[in-house]
């Protein structure tokens, strides 16, 4: 839920992922995700183990399904005991009681030593670089991929030399909508310095109307689809020190949104009418 280049200390206290408390929440996470009618192409086209960076396009305003939809798939497909990880802003992490929820349930700080140590472990770890930059962007860019320029996850995958998995997600941004970021407003206020957060939202959805953001809506019953790209490997071609490169860098960047952005282009072509897809 956050460019794993953001911030660098450990944050929030460490909460090892405890696959008994998945297997008890899995039931109602598959309720919830059934909302969206979710259908999850592509674990064919993975590698059979971890380490792997899946890199997905991030959806859904306050209540993103993108998350629960992907994880419960990946449950079904490969079984709670993969070391599954997902990265998630610091904000969020903190917050008393849900932290050490989520943290039982893979959540680790969006930071790059907490990242690169689930990859060092063999683990997967899932991570949206577009963050609450694309998560609230307005109605109009729904099916674009928007990172907004963050390019943590490129290094992070040169420095661990591990495979980027792209996932394409299509409908969760039709759950809801956004009129506006608000970046401006947010800067202003200065929580980006504060709480490195870029924007402070209006959106509109049941059953208030238009709200700031931070007041959840229920989401729209939007069908979501997500498709597992093949992996890309830059190992094969650069090496850690690849990760300063700001050419290599930027291509490889360039690369796996390019691609993304392709796909999403083609699964948008699927939908024939917004919401009811």
């Amino acid at each position: 839920m956050s460019d794993s280049s953001s911030g660098d200390t450990d944050g929030a206290t460490r909460i090892t992922r405890d696959p008994e408390l998945l297997r008890r929440a899995r039931p109602l996470l598959e309720r919830y995700a059934s909302y969206f009618r979710p259908e999850v192409r592509g674990f064919d086209r993975l590698p059979e183990t971890g380490p792997m960076l899946v890199v997905g396009n991030h959806s859904g305003g306050q209540l993103p399904p993108d998350i629960p939809i992907l994880v419960t798939a990946w449950w079904r497909e490969r079984g709670t005991d993969e070391p599954l990880h997902f990265l998630i802003h610091s904000l969020v992490l903190n917050l008393p009681g849900i932290g050490a929820i989520l943290g039982r349930g893979g959540a680790v700080e969006a930071n790059p030593k907490r990242a690169e140590e689930v990859l060092d472990e063999g683990g997967v770890l899932i991570d949206y670089p577009g963050g609450d930059h694309e998560v609230f962007r307005p109605w109009k860019d729904r099916n674009r991929i928007d990172f907004g320029g963050r390019t943590g996850f490129v290094r992070l995958a040169l420095r661990a030399g591990v495979p980027v998995v792209p996932a394409v997600s299509v409908g969760a941004h039709e759950t809801v909508v956004v009129l506006n970021r608000g970046e401006g407003i947010a800067r202003r206020l200065g929580l980006d310095k504060r709480f490195r957060v870029s924007v402070m939202p209006l959106v509109f959805g049941p059953p208030f109307g238009i709200v700031p953001g931070g007041i959840p809506t229920w989401p729209l019953p939007a069908k979501v689809t997500v498709e597992l790209l093949e992996p890309i490997d830059w190992s094969e071609r650069f090496g850690p020190e690849a990760a300063q490169d700001r050419e290599v860098v930027q291509a490889c960047y360039d690369e796996v949104t390019g691609k993304m952005q392709d796909a999403l282009d083609r699964l948008a072509a699927e939908r024939q009418f917004p919401v009811v897809g």
